[in-house]
């Protein structure tokens, strides 16, 4: 997996109840909120999928919006993030098996599709329990896979990237 540090800027938004004359209540509410905020915006096509936020770096003056006494406070802070690559190597485990490919599933990306085509040697096997089998191993729900990044699309309505894999190569396949 690669991993990457974004400095980034947000907008925090604080109700007038979490405000306080105390300074670190405030810093407090503000450190919540962009940990809230940061989780719940989960992924961007520019920075890939958020995974901590390491270092909050400012706090600039908050403006008061009139008609709801919140106050919006710019930060800028730096965040770990997981963007995945053409190419790139990654473990992953078997999610769903369908006739024409197996789903994976890896850390915080959900959506990754190893076609029939991609995986050498391997013939379907339906059934109860659907896998696909070859003369040394399988492939049925749960099997931990390294598996290669073959391509990859962002797709915003879900705010997810949808990935392409193969077990075609050296090293790769079940674990």
């Amino acid at each position: 997996m690669v991993f990457l540090e974004a400095e980034m800027s947000w907008n925090v938004l604080i109700s007038p109840r979490e405000l306080d004359r105390k300074g670190l209540l405030l810093r407090k509410a503000i450190i919540a909120r962009l940990l809230e905020d940061v989780t719940n915006r989960r992924a961007s096509k520019e920075h890939g999928y958020y995974i901590a936020v390491n270092q909050l770096k400012a706090i600039s003056e908050g403006k008061v919006r009139e008609l709801t006494g919140d106050v919006l406070f710019p930060v800028t802070f730096t965040c770990v993030a997981h963007k995945p690559m053409k190419g790139e190597v990654m473990v992953g485990y078997v999610d769903r098996i369908l006739k024409h490919g197996v789903f994976l599933k890896s850390g915080p990306i959900e959506s990754i599709f190893m076609a029939e085509k991609s995986m050498n040697d391997y013939k379907y096997i339906g059934g109860e329990n659907p896998m696909f089998m070859n003369d040394h191993s399988k492939l049925e729900k749960d099997t931990t896979v390294r598996f290669k990044v073959m391509g990859f699309r962002w797709m915003e309505a879900d705010r997810q990237f949808q990935l392409l894999a193969t077990i075609a190569g050296d090293f790769l396949g079940p674990l």
